[in-house]
C-alpha cells in the first residue's frame, strides 16, 4: 500500500476511535440526564413485576404494536433492519479490527443476502411511516419536528449505506455480487466511472455514512428515538396490568404529610419513566372512551404533559433553586381539573399502549391527593362517599335493608352456618339496585339448581371500595377493607364467588395487601363451568338476536372473555354477533373509576356504547356486570327502543333457559 494510502487508512482509523468515543459520552451523558431526573420521583422497587418474556415479546417480537397491522409492520421492518444490520457491522468490526476472521465463507455470503434484505425492508418500513404520517396523517398523530428528523436520519444511513455497498463491489469487482442484490442494483450505476471519480464518491458518502450513523446514536437520548432505550426498559419493569391492584398508602405511617401526588417529585421514579417511553402513537387516546366521547381527557396528551414539566421544573428541583415553578401544583396547572375526573379507570389506555405506560394508578394518585388533601373533588361524590361511610353502600341506603334481597330465597347465612364451600357476594348492586336484585336472584336460583354449597354474609357484607378507592378515597377504602377482611377471615372464608366485576377484581387482586387471601370467581366462570360439567343444562330455545358487551373490569382487567361467550353460546336460540369493540379493545359502559356516581356531561360514554350495540341489529344486550347493565339499560331507554331491545345478566338468560 502506497504510503498516501497508509496515512489515510491510520488517520481514518484514529478519527473512527475519536467519533466512537465522542458519540458515547454524548449518548451516556443524555441517558443520564434523564435517570437523574427520574430520581427525583419517590423511590419504588420493580423486582417482583420486572419480566423478561414480556421483554422479550413486545422488544423484538412487537406483540402489542402488531394489534395494528400498518403501524406494527411498519416498525417491525424498521426494527430488525437495524438489529440485522447491527449484527453485519458488528461481524465486520470484529473481522477488521480485532483479527478474528469470522466474516468469510458461508457466513459471510449468508448475512450479506441478509443484509441486504433487511435493509431495504428497514427502508419500506421508512416509507410506510412517512406515507402514514405526513399523507394519511391519522387523528392520532401529532406532528414535530423531531419525527421528521428521526425518519430522515435513519433513511439517510440506509441510502448512504446501500451506495457503499454498491461502490464496494464496483471496485471490487465481486464475483458474489448476486448475494446482495439491492448493492448490485446500484453497482450499475456506476459501472462507467472513473477509479478517481469512484474513490472520491466512495470517500465522500463513507465520511458521510460514519457520520450520519454517530450522530443518530448520539441524538437517541434527546430524542423520540430514546424509546429504543426507554420503552424497552418500561416494557421489563412494568406491571403488566397496572390498573388491576392499586399500591396502598401507609395511612398509619404519622410521619407521612402527603397522601397522594400534588406536586411532580412525590410520583415514583418509574411513572416519571413512563414519560419517556411514551412514543406518542397515541393509540391510548383513540380507545379512550372518555376521549372519544369529547371529554378533555387524551391519555397521550396527560403523559406527555407529565414528562414536559418534569423536563422543565427537574433541573430546578435537583439545584434545590428556590423556584415558584418548582411548587406549581399538578392540578390544575400541569393536568385539568376536569382531566382528572373524566377518567373511567377502564383501563384501555394501558392494555393499548406498546411501550406499557402506567396510565390509571398516576390519575388515581392525582385524585388521592384532590380528596385527602384538598378536600377537592365533584359534589355528587360525597354523598357516594358518606353512603359508603355511614350504610356501607353508596346509594347511601340503610344498612338494615342490606340482606332483604335474600328474604324469600331459603339463603344460608354465615352468621348462622359457615358449613359452606362458597360465599357468594351479591355487592351492593345485588343488594340495594331493584334491578340488580333480580341478576342476584338468578345466580342464586342457578346455585340451587346445579347443587352448589354456598351462604351469603347478609348484614355483614359491606362495600368492596372499589369505587372509593378510584375516586382517591384511600381511607375510605382501606376502612372498608380491613373491616371486610376481617368478617371474612373470622368465617374462614376460602372461596367467593361474585356478580360484580369490580367487587372480584377488589376482593382477588387488592384485598390481599390487607391480609385477605382468597379464591375469588365471578358467576360467569362458575356457571360456565356448571354448564360444561352437565350440572346447568339449557334446553329451553330463547329465539333473540344478541350482542355482549365486556365489562372493563372482567375483561381488560381479569381476562374473562371465553366463560361469558361459552355461556351464550350454549342457550339454544341464541345468535350472537360481536360489536366492533370487543374483548380487549372492549370500550367501557361510563360507570368505572366511580363514575357509577358523579355526572357526565357531553356526550355520554353509555350512550355511545349504546349505539355500537344496535348496530350490531341485537334485539337483546347481554353483560355480566351490574354497572354496564344500568348503563345500558339506561342508554335503551334514552334511544327509546327499551321495549324492543331488552338488556340482561349472563344469569338471567342462562336461568330463562335452564328452568
Amino acid at each position: 500500500m502506497p504510503t498516501r494510502d497508509v496515512e489515510m487508512y491510520h488517520s481514518s482509523y484514529i478519527f473512527m476511535w475519536l467519533l466512537t468515543v465522542v458519540t458515547f459520552i454524548i449518548f451516556g451523558y443524555g441517558i443520564y440526564s434523564r435517570y437523574k431526573l427520574w430520581k427525583i420521583g419517590v423511590p419504588e422497587d420493580r423486582k417482583d413485576t420486572a419480566s423478561f418474556g414480556r421483554f422479550i415479546s413486545n422488544t423484538f417480537g412487537h406483540v402489542r404494536l402488531l394489534r395494528d397491522a400498518y403501524p406494527g409492520i411498519m416498525h417491525l421492518f424498521i426494527l430488525w433492519g437495524f438489529i440485522v444490520l447491527a449484527i453485519g457491522t458488528a461481524s465486520l468490526v470484529v473481522h477488521t479490527d480485532f483479527g478474528i476472521e469470522i466474516f468469510n465463507g458461508p457466513y459471510y455470503l449468508g448475512l450479506s443476502l441478509f443484509l441486504d434484505i433487511f435493509g431495504l425492508l428497514a427502508i419500506i418500513g421508512i416509507g410506510m411511516a412517512m406515507w402514514r404520517r405526513y399523507v394519511t396523517k391519522p387523528d392520532r398523530l401529532d406532528n414535530k419536528p423531531d419525527d421528521a428528523i428521526s425518519l430522515v436520519l435513519i433513511l439517510a444511513i440506509l441510502v448512504t449505506g446501500f451506495v457503499l455497498e454498491g461502490l464496494r463491489i464496483v471496485f471490487t469487482n465481486d464475483p458474489w455480487a448476486g448475494w446482495t442484490p439491492v448493492g448490485a442494483a446500484i453497482a450499475s450505476l456506476f459501472g462507467g466511472a472513473e477509479p478517481g471519480t469512484l474513490k472520491s464518491i466512495h470517500a465522500v458518502f463513507w465520511y458521510t455514512h460514519m457520520l450520519l450513523t454517530f450522530g443518530f446514536i448520539a441524538y437517541i437520548p434527546y430524542s423520540k428515538l430514546a424509546h429504543i432505550i426507554y420503552g424497552a426498559l418500561n416494557q421489563y419493569l412494568a406491571k403488566g396490568k397496572a390498573a388491576q391492584s392499586l399500591m396502598p398508602l401507609d395511612l398509619e405511617n404519622e410521619e407521612l404529610e402527603q397522601f397522594g401526588v400534588a406536586e411532580i417529585q412525590q410520583f415514583t421514579w418509574k411513572q416519571l419513566m413512563d414519560g419517556d417511553a411514551c412514543i406518542r402513537c397515541g393509540r391510548c387516546q383513540d380507545n379512550c372512551p372518555a376521549h372519544l366521547t369529547g371529554k378533555p381527557l387524551s391519555p397521550k396528551n396527560f403523559t406527555q404533559n407529565l414528562k414536559n414539566h418534569l423536563t422543565e421544573v427537574g433541573p430546578l428541583l435537583l439545584n434545590k433553586k428556590d423556584d415558584e415553578e418548582i411548587s406549581k401544583p399538578m392540578v390544575p396547572e400541569v393536568v385539568k381539573d376536569d382531566e382528572v375526573w373524566a377518567c373511567t379507570t377502564c383501563g384501555s389506555c394501558e392494555e393499548q399502549c406498546p411501550m406499557f405506560v402506567e396510565h390509571v394508578p398516576k390519575m388515581v394518585d392525582l385524585r388521592r391527593n384532590l380528596v385527602m388533601m384538598e378536600s377537592h373533588f365533584p359534589q355528587e361524590a360525597q354523598l357516594a362517599f358518606r353512603g359508603m361511610e355511614n350504610n356501607g353502600n353508596p346509594w347511601n341506603i340503610g344498612w338494615k335493608s342490606r340482606a332483604e334481597w335474600a328474604d324469600d330465597l331459603e339463603i344460608t347465612q354465615l352468621g348462622e352456618d359457615q358449613n359452606v364451600e362458597y360465599l357468594y357476594w351479591p355487592g351492593c348492586s345485588g343488594a340495594f339496585d331493584n334491578r340488580n336484585k333480580k341478576v342476584a336472584t338468578a345466580v342464586v336460583n342457578l346455585f340451587k339448581k346445579a347443587g352448589v354449597s354456598f351462604g351469603i354474609l347478609g348484614l355483614e357484607e359491606k362495600c368492596c371500595g372499589d369505587s372509593a378507592r378510584r375516586l382517591g378515597n384511600e381511607y375510605l377504602y382501606q376502612m372498608l377493607a380491613q373491616e371486610n377482611v376481617e368478617n371474612l377471615n373470622g368465617y374462614g372464608v376460602k372461596k367467593i364467588i361474585t356478580s360484580c366485576p369490580h367487587c372480584l377484581n377488589t376482593l382477588k387482586n387488592e384485598y390481599p395487601q390487607f391480609g385477605g387471601n382468597y379464591e375469588v370467581i365471578h358467576h360467569s366462570e362458575f356457571l360456565s363451568n356448571l354448564v360444561s360439567q352437565g350440572k346447568l343444562q339449557p334446553q329451553k330455545s330463547i329465539e333473540a338476536a344478541c350482542t355482549y358487551h365486556d365489562s372493563c373490569y372482567l375483561g381488560r382487567y381479569n381476562e374473562i372473555y371465553a366463560e361469558p361467550r361459552a355461556i351464550v353460546g350454549s342457550i339454544p336460540g341464541l345468535k350472537m354477533t360481536e360489536m366492533e369493540r370487543n374483548k380487549e379493545k372492549g370500550f367501557c359502559c361510563g360507570a368505572g373509576g366511580g363514575r357509577m356516581w358523579l355526572e357526565e356531561h357531553g356526550e355520554r360514554i353509555n350512550m355511545n356504547r349504546t349505539e355500537q350495540a344496535l348496530a350490531t341489529g341485537s334485539n337483546l344486550i347481554v353483560t355480566a356486570c351490574p354497572f354496564c347493565l344500568t348503563m345500558l339499560e339506561d342508554g335503551t331507554k334514552a334511544k327509546d327502543v327499551v321495549d324492543d331491545v331488552k338488556t340482561k345478566d349472563l344469569a338471567e338468560i342462562l336461568w330463562e333457559s335452564v328452568q
